[in-house]
């Protein structure tokens, strides 16, 4: 398991274990990198890749069996957290995990909520 990760902006990533999250849900063989965005970059990235014009938190983009990125913007995540009754450092990791499971190719619904409760128990989240 490999995983980068680059902040392109001035807040500040919480302490959480990124790559054992990342090993857990990907494996040892998977290359990943975390970039934390501005919302503005969020807002481009979600209106290129899914015609959606606003930022959002969390994207992922597979790049192939064994590699993905995910950009993740605080701000929006910041802002987020407490509507979803979670702290900041929390909804990181929630959303992280989330991320993780649209790499390994798994789409909104019960199958992907069955295993973000597992893994979110392993971690804690």
């Amino acid at each position: 398991m490999s995983l980068s990760i680059t902040n392109t902006t001035k807040g500040k990533l919480p302490r959480l274990p990124f790559a054992k999250m990342a090993e857990a849900v990907l494996g040892k063989e998977y290359d990943c990198s975390l970039v934390i965005v501005s919302s503005r970059k969020s807002r481009e990235l979600n209106r290129t890749y899914r015609g959606k014009d606003y930022p959002t938190n969390i994207l992922s983009f597979p790049l192939d069996e064994n590699e993905g990125e995910i950009f993740l913007d605080l701000k929006k995540t910041q802002a987020e957290a407490a509507p979803f009754e979670r702290s900041y450092t929390n909804f990181v990791g929630f959303l992280f995990i989330h991320g993780l499971l649209h790499l390994k190719g798994l789409d909104h619904g019960v199958k992907m909520e069955n295993a973000e409760k597992k893994i979110r128990t392993i971690f804690k989240i």
